[in-house]
């Protein structure tokens, strides 16, 4: 590109790279969900998950090489945490799924969303990892993802997911109001310290408190609190009753998950009509509820099931004992 300076071209060379991770699994559910695995430079592989919808395609993007969060009932924690993604890393999912469903004729064809040139019109920040804890990265991706010039998503077209990360949820209402998610998955504290470790730090009212506060940062918006039904754990109709009087302050929405198994994990799904029960008990104390169609489950692409595979495993118990210190 000589119509550039030397100088530019020297920075571009030494900072910039055309060059894309390598799409080396890809998975089609019956459902029409797809995931793909994805190799990075450095050898370790995340996972990206597209769910089509018959009037949008949501893309479940990655922010971190695993988790080190320990939820109890999720696969990617049980892989431990290698690393955080860069920016590139995070954005080139987008890019990736793009390119596979637009120019793939069998995933079009199988797909229930009918897309044109875009077939990525939603964005969660929902995959492998805790996105506010790689908070710099996953700012500058989503910024992307809105620019005009890049993908052009509307900002509630795109929603971050936490395990309940306190400061990084008043930093993104600062810095990029996306649509915010809350993985809870219980009503008191002490229950949820056994399933979300995070808990522990920052414990349930300091966590609605900080959920307060993004609702109420400029333009109202609706938390949308994500809660996995664990059989015998904690879907009786007393967790029910807690969290509708938990959440009665709160402008939010509580989407119900039945849980997705996975080889290895002591919970199992609570029935369906537990579900429904629980579902109707929130309804009733007027909570606005919905719950979530496992979707992808047959190729271990549903909520919680995404594990990848890291290249480096020699370092990643100390990496985990130090994310683990950090948290306690």
């Amino acid at each position: 590109m000589t119509d550039l300076s030397k100088s530019l071209r020297f920075l571009l060379e030494n900072k910039a790279t055309l060059t894309l991770p390598e799409i080396v699994d890809q998975k089609a559910s019956s459902d029409g969900t797809v995931k793909w695995l994805i190799k990075l430079h450095d050898r370790n592989c995340i996972e990206t998950v597209y769910i089509p919808e018959t009037d949008r395609g949501t893309l479940c993007v990655s922010s971190q090489v695993g988790c080190g969060l320990n939820c109890t009932f999720c696969a990617t924690a049980r892989q431990g945490y290698n690393r955080n993604l860069d920016t590139s890393e995070i954005i080139s999912q987008v890019i990736l799924a793009n390119r596979a469903l637009s120019t793939d004729p069998e995933l079009n064809s199988n797909s229930i969303f009918r897309f044109q040139e875009k077939p990525v019109t939603n964005i969660v920040m929902m995959g492998m990892g805790e996105p506010l804890l790689n908070l710099e990265n996953v700012i500058k991706a989503m910024h992307l993802m809105m620019d005009d010039y890049a993908f052009g998503l509307s900002k509630r077209r795109i929603t971050l997911s936490t395990a309940g990360h306190v400061p990084g949820i008043d930093a993104l209402a600062e810095r990029c109001r996306v649509s915010l998610a809350v993985s809870l998955h219980a009503p008191n504290d002490d229950l949820r310290s056994k399933l979300v470790p995070l808990n522990r730090k920052y414990p349930i009212k300091a966590l609605l408190n900080s959920c307060h506060r993004y609702c109420n940062f400029g333009n109202r918006i609706r938390v949308t609190f994500e809660y996995v039904m664990l059989k015998g754990i904690n879907d009786d109709i007393k967790h029910a009753r807690e969290l509708s009087g938990l959440l009665q302050d709160v402008a939010c929405k509580v989407n119900l998950i039945p849980f997705n198994s996975y080889s290895g994990i002591p919970y199992e799904r609570s029935t369906s009509d537990q579900i429904e029960r629980f579902s109707e008990e929130l309804r009733r104390r007027n909570i606005f509820v919905i719950t979530r169609k496992t979707r992808g489950d047959d190729i271990e692409a549903a909520c919680g099931q995404l594990a990848g595979d890291f290249a480096d495993r020699t370092k990643r118990s100390q990496r985990i004992s130090k994310q683990q210190i950090a948290l306690s």
